[in-house]
């Protein structure tokens, strides 16, 4: 085994060892690429085609399956605090004017000031929000639209 194959499989071994310790999905893609340019460096290929070979199949890698990983990992994750309020539903209980500064809802049975998403769009007591972002202790939330029921007739 030559000399840059013993290199690309240092690489790939401080590279995997780097992943245990952290468990951060972090380098374990470039240790793939690691690999395949340790066997192209077996086989003699020119140092140019191991960097490339180590460059895209570590980009691929890290590309493609990646959001697969982070997804499995991530799967059992319970959302906390802020990330929890996102998309949950709110009742307004005190009109929203983001001009005047005003506005609360209920979410969950607890009170929360709140504004509108946009600027210029006022929602009125009982109306149906959903939280789109959370700005310091307020919600900021965008008015749900529900669809008409089929009984309902629709103005033209």
């Amino acid at each position: 085994m030559d000399g840059l194959a013993v290199f690309w499989l240092i690489l790939f071994v401080l590279l995997v060892l780097f992943e245990l310790v952290t468990m951060g999905l972090s380098t374990v893609w470039f240790a793939g690429g690691a690999l395949v340019a340790t066997v192209a460096a077996v086989f003699d290929a020119p140092i140019w085609l191991q960097v490339v070979l180590f460059l895209t199949v570590s980009i691929l890698l890290l590309y493609f399956t990646r959001p697969l990983a982070v997804k499995h990992f991530n799967r059992d994750r319970t959302k906390t605090n802020v990330e929890g309020y996102i998309g949950r539903d709110v009742i307004v209980i005190s009109e929203i004017d983001n001009l005047q500064g005003i506005g609360q809802v209920n979410m969950g049975g607890q009170e929360w000031s709140a504004r509108t998403l946009k600027e210029g769009i006022t929602l009125p007591v009982g109306a149906v929000g959903v939280v789109r972002c959370v700005d310091g202790v307020k919600l900021i939330i965008e008015e749900k639209i529900t669809e008409p029921r089929e009984e309902e007739e629709i103005p033209e």
